[in-house]
């Protein structure tokens, strides 16, 4: 997502193998979570000779890194044990139980709190870098 976001802001629109390509991700893995960001309309794609995978600049503003999270992965990562233990809550709790508590719920800010197009704005001013 931010590959092609990074992209979208140069108005480039990008095909799955370069996706994968850049994110070092296998084609058909990168095709199915590109499906699965469409269905969730977190991306477009158009068809052709032209087309590709691209997002539209109101479109990254709105979305939130917690929305791509959740699409992928779903609500696991803000609630699963630090330890992988099935049995670990509050009231049976695993030895990290309470300080992987406080960092899942600043994860859980951050990532509801940073759009899409914060990220891609500082990939595009080179602040960052996406290479692997």
């Amino acid at each position: 997502m931010l590959y092609v976001a990074s992209q979208s802001l140069q108005s480039r629109r990008v095909k799955v193998g370069e996706i994968a390509g850049n994110s070092g991700s296998p084609e058909a893995f990168t095709a199915k979570l590109l499906g699965t960001m469409k269905r969730k309309k977190l991306i477009n794609s158009q068809t052709g000779p032209v087309g590709g995978f691209y997002l539209e600049r109101e479109q990254m503003k709105a979305i939130k890194l917690s929305q791509i999270v959740s699409a992928i992965d779903g609500d696991s990562v803000y609630n699963g044990c630090g330890l992988g233990l099935e049995q670990c809550d509050k009231s049976n709790p695993c030895p990290l139980h309470h300080q992987f508590a406080h960092i899942r719920n600043e994860l859980k800010t951050m990532l509801e709190n940073t759009s899409l197009f914060d990220i891609a704005e500082k990939i595009a001013a080179g602040e960052v870098s996406l290479i692997r």
